[in-house]
């Protein structure tokens, strides 16, 4: 092999040959069985500790679950270890601008497209989005975090993928699928204290042995891999140099690799769908003591969100700089020599009913969930070019603006009618499986070779489609309610914001029969109590002033970090 020595490498790299093998040391494998004998524990002690003989009880914990693990559970049911994994290998490859992808109770539902289905009437709607929301989790959070699971569980003990990723399946299966909500909580819990724990020290660590943040900076921006020329390739400069803003969020809007409109507009389009319309995080929400407790584990959530950037994205550019060799490496030998794989940095809901038979036949189908996700595993290995974050946010932008779309006008617009979300939600699935499938088919491409997919599909950014999707799929939700009968506003009370029906006046003489005749009152009054506690929503002064002043410091925080990184 012909290959050309970069003239400008790392001084001085750590010994890769401690990275090679498998885990043997007696104390690691002790860590490792501790963990997951834990993990076991908690999981256990869950479904011992809460009813899970009905529906309340199994989806939504009993809807008696405190603000701290219900905002752990947000956290972990976001950040896990695809994101280890994928915020680390897209930091290394590109920069911070990652980060950016980071940063109902009183209607009686327990899903999503049950609430659908009471703001616009019939079944198609919830019957459509019961099947995507299965599809999404296929495709998304089950998928990618087995197959990131197992490459840790490979690279630790050199097992096979699969058979990496059955031995992960068979431990989490026996809690999750036979516990219910509180137990998949309760073992969140203690997996976001892990993480954040390991994280954390795993940030000193790697900060102190690159010599601080200034040179941590300064060296990123050297870390070019020794061999950059070879297998009778010619490889550009830009696929192995870093890139000049990759300490920046806000990139060009054109060049960059993650523009800054579609940091601006589209994530928050499919931070809208994710956070907002996502069974899996309202299903939590949902699980809450009462309001205040879902708003404080939001928050407690949103503070927590800040952290990736330090605890997962930095640590992933320090790796670029400790061994660059291995995770910049460009010329396909040498990648499959340092890591098996031909790209740099590349990763070596239900609808709910009220029975016991349908509570059993939910548990079966989640396992059939899990065994189609195992099946779309490849898949996932060969998307956006091995970045497994790309990955994730790309499906988000083809499948979320749509739902997104058709919640927010639920919600906010009551002229919104079932014939136009239906439409509005059939013309945003075709316009995302068009551009979703023609990526699969086509690939999206590497530095190495570009992409055969028709620009016209597949030339606009993935995070800019959203934004497309999400107007497409609004005009025509608006525009086919406004051609068709509205829903009376009887029809929408606690569903959409429209006012409370005003009561029906009559003159002297019909009271005055009415109270002759008894007829005065339609049905028995509901007292003060009775009344609160079918519709509460109201907290207590104190707590709701604390929640929130954390509100107001989380979003100062927030726009602090980016006016920073900017």
């Amino acid at each position: 092999m012909a290959s050309t020595l970069s003239p400008n490498t790392t001084a001085g790299p750590p010994d890769l040959s401690s990275l090679s093998g498998n885990i043997q040391n007696a104390a690691d494998i002790s860590v490792i069985v501790i963990y997951f004998v834990v993990v076991m524990a908690v999981g256990v002690w869950a479904m011992l500790k809460t009813n899970r003989s009905t529906v309340g009880g199994f989806f939504l914990a009993g809807r008696d679950m405190t603000w701290w693990p219900m905002g752990a559970s947000l956290f972990a049911s976001n950040i896990g270890s695809g994101h280890f994994v994928g915020l680390a290998g897209t930091g290394a490859a590109s920069g911070i601008a990652v980060t950016a992808f980071e940063s109902h109770s009183n209607i009686n539902v327990t899903t999503m497209p049950e609430y659908l289905k009471k703001r616009f009437g019939g079944k198609r709607l919830q019957i459509y989005l019961s099947i995507l929301s299965l599809f999404s989790c296929v495709a998304l959070s089950i998928s990618a975090n087995i197959f990131s699971g197992a490459i840790f569980i490979k690279l630790a003990f050199g097992l096979d993928l699969y058979l990496a990723i059955f031995i992960l399946l068979a431990i989490t299966a026996v809690f999750t699928i036979t516990g219910g909500l509180a137990t998949v909580i309760y073992t969140d819990t203690l997996q976001a204290i892990i993480m954040l724990a390991g994280s954390f020290i795993l940030m000193v660590f790697a900060f102190v042995e690159v010599g601080g943040y200034e040179s941590f900076t300064e060296k990123y921006m050297n870390a070019i891999p020794s061999v950059v020329q070879g297998d009778n390739l010619t490889i550009s400069p830009r696929c192995y140099t870093p890139q000049e803003d990759a300490f920046h969020i806000f990139r060009d809007a054109v060049t960059g690799d993650i523009p800054w409109p579609g940091t601006v507009f589209g994530m928050v389009i499919t931070a809208l769908w994710y956070w907002c319309t996502n069974q899996v995080i309202v299903q939590r929400c949902l699980c809450g003591r009462n309001m205040s407790h879902v708003k404080a584990a939001c928050i407690l959530c949103g503070y927590l969100k800040l952290l990736p950037m330090f605890l997962m994205v930095m640590p992933g550019m320090i790796s670029r700089v400790l061994y660059t060799d291995m995770v910049a490496c460009v010329v396909p030998s040498e990648c499959i020599k340092h890591c098996g794989a031909l790209e740099p940095t590349k990763v070596p809901a239900m609808p709910v009913f009220n029975n016991q038979i349908i509570l059993a036949s939910c548990r079966l189908f989640v396992t059939v969930l899990i065994v189609t996700s195992i099946l779309w595993v490849p898949l996932v290995e060969v998307s956006q070019g091995g970045q497994l974050i790309h990955y994730t946010e790309a499906i988000s932008s083809y499948l979320g603006p749509p739902i997104a779309a058709v919640f927010l006008l639920a919600v906010c617009c009551k002229r919104v009618n079932e014939q136009g979300a239906f439409w509005g939600l059939m013309v945003g699935l075709v316009m995302g499986l068009i551009r979703m499938i023609a990526e699969f088919s086509y690939g999206t491409g590497t530095c190495l070779a570009a992409s055969s997919c028709p620009k016209i599909i597949c030339g606009v950014h993935y995070l800019y489609y959203a934004i497309i999707l999400f107007s497409v799929s609004i005009l025509v939700m608006l525009g086919v309610s406004f051609l068709t009968k509205p829903i009376p506003d009887v029809h929408l009370i606690l569903l959409s914001f429209v006012p409370d029906p005003p009561e029906k006046q009559y003159g002297c003489p019909k009271k005055t029969c009415d109270l002759f005749c008894g007829l005065q009152k339609t049905g028995p009054k509901m007292t003060k109590e009775e009344e609160e506690k079918v519709t509460d929503t109201s907290e207590k002064p104190l707590w709701r002033t604390v929640v929130n002043i954390n509100a107001i410091l989380l979003l100062t925080v927030a726009v602090f970090f980016y006016a920073y990184f900017a």
